[in-house]
């Protein structure tokens, strides 16, 4: 029997990919906010598309406020624009 494949969602372009095609973004226990590329850190998570396009709408949009439920600083998001550009 074939394992089954955890889909989640973009926060961005609202589209379903495998768990493993998306990077997570991470808000701890502390509140601070990073991006997870293991999908291993503790903490609650929404998903990203690995793409640019996805990353600059989350940003303009402020989507991790909605995700989170809390107020993101715009510092945070330039410098998860800044992490993402660093890893490609």
């Amino acid at each position: 029997m074939l394992k089954k494949i955890p889909q989640r969602m973009c926060i961005a372009c609202k589209t379903h990919k495998d768990k493993k095609d998306l990077i997570r973004v991470v808000k701890a226990q502390d509140g601070s906010i990073s991006l997870d590329f293991t999908g291993k850190k503790s903490g609650r998570g929404a998903y990203i598309c690995n793409d640019i396009e996805c990353i600059n709408k989350m940003v303009k949009n402020k989507l991790l406020s909605k995700a989170f439920e809390t107020p993101i600083d715009d510092s945070v998001y330039q410098d998860l624009q800044n992490e993402f550009k660093s890893k490609v």
